[in-house]
């Protein structure tokens, strides 16, 4: 809504990995919010590619759209909006003449793949804004559920004061629900629909094969299947730090990290960083060699794995307590969801890899101008060694967050919050 009214509007890019509400997101928007939407779908339409193919002139571009499309576009009261504009390249370079020739019109493009097309032709830099769109955060798996004024207990309460008894077990046992179901919106649709585990691991098998089937339009042939062997390797690597050698030894390393690279691009994977935590920003100062990956959704990861995610359901106190990566990993994807959404977000985290004295620090954040350390505990609270070793190395530290299944509650230097509250304290 704030695009729509100010001014001083660009076109807008929707980013985002496949399947993760994009279209949805945009067609509800407008519908919403507009006189009329006109779509093009590229990959619909691929004979609308040609209104690109020679001058990309806005005037002449939306008059060859209406004629196209047989609807009217009014500027100002007509959303445009180019779906799956990765296969027209030309498409996205026309967006900057919208905004210097046009800028009354409101146009939205969106992709699965459109990182692979921007590096391709490039972004017209300072023509164009972006939104990055996630799965489903916890917050928003509650109100999918209709849970939205339980979770809105959680928004309004003071910094550290503890949710009653029985919220904090209706949270927990709503947590382990999205632990078994994950953010993916077609997963929730379906899980809130039917109440149905079985039926949601088919979604989410779908959803796997579609990512597969995506590696060889952004992959070389022979890049597939290292990108495949990376894709099945990421969720049993999670919460550990990646080695080329650990996905598969008898692979070069330099093929597997160009896998990697490609399904960071693509939004399957997230890269977390090694950072020195000496000052902001957290990036300055990495270790390329040191780093750990987030998968997309920790459903997916746990699709993947094989795992029977209804113990989730069934016995979430184990499931807490014994799938630490998976909770390190849900974390990751919180924060991710809760970052700005203007540019892409990044995960830190901090590593001292000593063999006298190994210590580590799940992830760090930046909130009010400093450097937020974060320790991941899967089951109850235990004491955060590595954080206390960070917090005594950097002194411009002075607290941590710890996240837990435990209540809020005060820490020695910091303050441990419940699992479902991790956006809150990331904001």
């Amino acid at each position: 809504m704030d695009w729509k009214i100010r001014s001083s509007r660009k076109p807008l890019l929707v980013r985002g990995a496949r399947q993760v509400g994009k279209s949805y997101l945009v067609r509800a928007f407008g519908q919403d919010n507009f006189r009329n939407v006109v779509e093009i779908n590229f990959e619909m339409r691929p004979d609308l590619a040609s209104i690109f193919a020679g001058s990309l002139d806005p005037e002449r571009l939306v008059r060859d759209i209406k004629i196209a499309t047989q609807q009217e576009i009014h500027p100002g009261a007509t959303l445009i909006f180019f779906d799956e504009i990765q296969v027209v390249p030309q498409a996205l370079t026309a967006l900057r003449y919208f905004y210097e020739k046009m800028p009354e019109v409101h146009v939205i493009a969106a992709g699965s793949l459109l990182e692979f097309a921007i590096e391709e032709v490039g972004i017209p830099v300072g023509r164009v804004e972006s939104l990055y769109l996630y799965p489903m955060n916890f917050g928003e798996f509650l109100e999918a559920r209709g849970h939205g004024k339980l979770y809105e207990l959680v928004e309004e309460l003071g910094d550290g004061q503890p949710v009653s008894e029985w919220a904090h077990k209706q949270l927990l046992a709503l947590l382990s629900e999205y632990f078994a179901v994950g953010g993916m919106p077609e997963a929730v649709r379906v899980w809130s629909e039917t109440q149905d585990l079985q039926t949601v691991a088919r979604v989410h098998s779908t959803l796997v094969d579609n990512y597969r089937q995506d590696f060889p339009k952004y992959a070389r042939r022979a890049q597939v299947k290292y990108v495949e062997t990376v894709f099945q390797a990421i969720p049993r690597l999670l919460g550990r730090k990646f080695v080329y050698s650990h996905v598969d030894p008898s692979i070069k390393a330099r093929d597997l990290k160009a896998a990697l690279q490609l399904l960071s691009k693509a939004g399957v994977a997230h890269i977390v960083h090694h950072s020195n935590a000496n000052g902001i920003p957290l990036g300055a100062e990495t270790k390329s060699d040191v780093f750990k990956v987030v998968f997309l959704d920790v459903a997916l990861a746990q699709s993947l794995l094989g795992l029977q995610q209804g113990s989730w359901i069934l016995e979430p106190a184990t499931q807490f307590a014994n799938r630490g990566p998976i909770v390190e990993s849900f974390v990751g994807q919180e924060i991710l969801a809760a970052s700005p959404p203007h540019s892409r977000a990044e995960l830190f985290y901090w590593v001292r890899e000593k063999s006298t004295s190994l210590a580590e620090v799940d992830y760090l954040c930046t909130k009010q101008g400093r450097i937020l350390p974060i320790e991941v505990k899967s089951g109850g609270r235990r004491k955060s060694k590595s954080v206390q070793i960070l917090l005594a190395e950097k002194p411009h530290m002075h607290e941590y967050r710890q996240f837990s299944v435990d209540n809020f509650q005060t820490l020695r230097d910091g303050l441990n919050v419940p699992l479902y509250a991790v956006d809150r304290v990331i904001l």
